[in-house]
């Protein structure tokens, strides 16, 4: 018997990158397995297409679109905004099918009259948007760190030390640069406040945050959902109030049993669906 699911009015997560070496799918999906969210935002960077292989999309990759289709069958409302690593979806922007829809920014209104702007980010990016190549370049590179800092792990568990984040110390640092220069924060919220929104939620920097912006045209709140590769963090949207979702805080995720989520059943009712999606994509491009 499946436990009681938490209740959440919206979820935001981004940055999953699956299909990379660095996703921590296994994590996502125990924490997609304890919440019954109302809607769920995947806020860009989902499925990493720029390094997409077959050669690596390994079960449990799979299993986090199965818990999305699942949700989708027990009547989740799914917002997938695109980011840039999954920047093909965009030709697909208002793309709907159900509770399904595709988007590349979205408006979630709350019950006290309140509004969050949500998207991905990566238009604020200087490297993004004059050096494409470059970027993609350092997904390559930091995907490759991800698997030598892996088996530094391994080594390092081994004998009885913790563990040592390599791509986190350098991404750390590159993307502390980058926000520096194109002042990646400041710039969102600005525009948020110019907007009249009172939240403005983005992902693609790797960086998790809850915390008020303010300017002399006034203040809004800024998020960030942070990532599945290493932060594992996620938004969470209840009683007219943001919070910032930490994995390793969360004992409830830690004690589910992995069996509970993949019964068949399941995933009958989801491959049904996915076949259906599939097939308003084919005719639509």
């Amino acid at each position: 018997m499946l436990p009681e699911k938490r209740h959440v009015e919206l979820v935001v997560i981004s940055d999953v990158h699956l299909g990379t070496y660095g996703s921590r799918a296994r994590e996502l999906n125990r924490y997609l397995a304890t919440i019954n969210p109302a809607t769920l935002v995947l806020n860009g960077d989902i499925i990493d297409i720029w390094q997409f292989s077959k050669r690596y999309w390994p079960p449990s990759h799979m299993l986090v679109i199965k818990q999305i289709l699942s949700m989708l069958s027990r009547g989740v409302k799914v917002i997938y905004v695109t980011g840039n690593h999954d920047e093909l979806l965009r030709r697909f922007e208002h793309f709907s099918l159900g509770d399904f829809q595709i988007v590349n920014k979205y408006i979630a209104h709350h019950p006290d009259g309140s509004r969050s702007w949500i998207f991905h980010g990566d238009i604020f990016d200087v490297t993004m948007k004059h050096s494409k190549w470059l970027a993609k370049l350092g997904a390559v590179g930091y995907d490759s760190l991800i698997l030598i800092n892996a088996f530094v792990n391994f080594i390092s568990q081994k004998l009885g030390r913790g563990r040592i984040s390599f791509s986190g110390k350098i991404k750390q640092s590159v993307k502390t640069a980058l926000r520096f220069i194109n002042d990646f924060e400041l710039t969102a919220a600005g525009i948020a406040i110019s907007k009249k929104y009172n939240y403005v939620v983005c992902g693609h920097i790797h960086q998790p945050c809850k915390k008020q912006v303010k300017n002399e045209e006034g203040e809004v709140g800024y998020l960030n959902s942070g990532d599945w590769v290493e932060n594992l963090t996620a938004l969470e949207y209840n009683n007219n109030e943001w919070q910032l979702y930490q994995y390793h805080m969360d004992q409830l995720v830690h004690d589910f049993d992995p069996s509970l989520y993949t019964d068949e059943a399941g995933y009958l009712h989801t491959a049904e669906l996915f076949k259906l999606m599939m097939k308003d994509f084919d005719a639509a491009s």
